[in-house]
């Protein structure tokens, strides 16, 4: 049985954007945008602020930080073996 590799970037991003998590994004040059994501690729998101769309490429995010906890939904699977032995 093959395990697909968690996503944890694109697992973030998309919970953030189905639960319309306002978030606080951090450019390299010391920017910062607040907004809603609408929709990301494998290069770039799209925040929603202040009534405007703005699509940021990620190469140029710094820190991208929710303004409430996020719930990944997609959980990594428990070690096998050692649970429980001390």
């Amino acid at each position: 049985m093959s395990k697909t590799p968690l996503n944890i970037q694109d697992t973030f991003l998309n919970q953030v954007r189905k639960d319309r998590i306002p978030v606080i994004v951090y450019l390299v040059n010391g920017f910062q945008i607040r907004g809603v994501v609408r929709a990301f690729d494998n290069f770039t998101i799209v925040v929603e602020a202040e009534g405007k769309q703005q699509m940021i490429y990620k190469h140029a995010i710094s820190t991208f930080i929710p303004m409430r906890q996020v719930t990944l939904t997609q959980a990594e699977p428990a070690a096998d073996g050692d649970a429980g032995n001390a």
